[in-house]
């Protein structure tokens, strides 16, 4: 890489996006030359307003992708709800690389084969490329089970649990509604646990090809728990004997085994019925081999803090990775493929 300011634009201002933004602005070694937003409300807005910065930025947010092609950016942090394949590719075909924490690109072979010639075409045409990264899929499912591999000679399995305390998240929609919690245990929904395939698997495959161990299959299941008594959680009441925690599992499979794990764990209380075995929110990986390792990374923040704090851990490592991305090979490139992500976090 040049000594030269990356030059990148932000598209997309939720929760993560907002928290990438503000990275980029104040990032020592690139300058933010681009927002695309989708509401019409912040359209115009200076993208220091959108992100609680006072020092105005001079840029404004737009809803013209025409606008951010027209940039001549390096890089574009996309980060929307959902992927729209046609946007990817004409900021690909412009010459802007991506960075996305959108799931669709951790592995390419995981990728409808007409989309991936698609989007590898764009790549070609460019001479850019697309990188798939996060907090969870990403860093906990590949950059770490990387490190800890690598003492290794002998993997019998590595197991990902990942804790999230709801107690006190204010989402009673979220909750309620769409996670269904409270609902009698014989009603919850089994097909959800269906989309951890198509969120985790693809990232899961990406390390065990890695390895020289493709997977056979990846299977999602999961299991819920109960709260005994009446709970009263942020987001309001839990009545006696409906779902306080659900457990998504997903597990890549080989030779007839689970080699490859990764469970959700998330819970209301720990007063539950069946007892699970949980931790505070945070991660806990297991490598059962010839090297064997369990490591603990649990977040030190109180729960209050959860809110204004997790979106970091998944918009820092992907605007930490702008410049591997930037100065990859064109091609949708894996974090494999890829130098180690390592944050600039002083002068250059």
């Amino acid at each position: 890489m040049s000594d030269e300011q990356l030059r990148v634009v932000q598209w997309a201002t939720g929760n993560i996006g907002t928290k990438a933004l503000r990275g980029v602005i104040e990032h020592p070694s690139m300058t933010l030359v681009g927002l695309h937003v989708h509401s019409e409300d912040k359209a115009g807005k200076d993208a220091a307003e959108l992100c609680g910065l006072d020092e105005p930025t001079g840029v404004q947010a737009t809803t013209s992708i025409d606008d951010v092609i027209g940039l001549g950016a390096d890089c574009v942090l996309y980060m929307p709800q959902g992927c729209d394949f046609d946007e990817v590719c004409r900021l690909l075909e412009s010459g802007a690389n991506i960075v996305t924490t959108r799931g669709e690109f951790h592995h390419p072979a995981s990728l409808d084969p007409a989309v991936r010639e698609r989007v590898e075409a764009a790549c070609r045409e460019g001479g850019t490329s697309i990188h798939s990264t996060g907090s969870s899929p990403g860093f906990i499912s590949e950059a770490l089970p990387v490190v800890l591999t690598s003492i290794q000679r002998r993997l019998d399995q590595l197991l990902i649990d990942e804790f999230a305390d709801l107690s006190q998240r204010d989402s009673p929609n979220l909750l309620f509604d769409i996670m269904g919690y409270g609902s009698a245990p014989e009603r919850f929904e089994q097909s959800r646990w269906q989309h951890g395939a198509q969120a985790f698997g693809p990232s899961l495959r990406v390390l065990a090809d890695a390895l020289g161990l493709p997977l056979d299959s990846v299977e999602a299941s999961g299991e819920v728990a109960v709260t005994p008594g009446d709970l009263q959680i942020a987001a309001g009441t839990v009545p006696a004997g409906t779902v306080a925690a659900q457990r998504m599992i997903v597990s890549g499979m080989r030779d007839g085994r689970p080699l490859l794990v990764f469970r959700a764990n998330w819970y209301c209380t720990t007063e539950l019925d069946p007892a699970w075995d949980l931790r505070p929110t945070g991660w806990r990986v297991v490598v059962d081999g010839d090297a064997p390792l369990a490591v603990e990374l649990p977040f030190p923040i109180t729960l209050e803090q959860m809110g204004a704090t997790t979106p970091g851990y998944t918009a820092n490592r992907a605007v930490n990775a702008v410049p591997v991305v930037c100065a990859a090979a064109p091609g949708i490139r894996t974090s494999i493929e890829l130098p180690q992500v390592v944050a600039q976090l002083g002068p250059a």
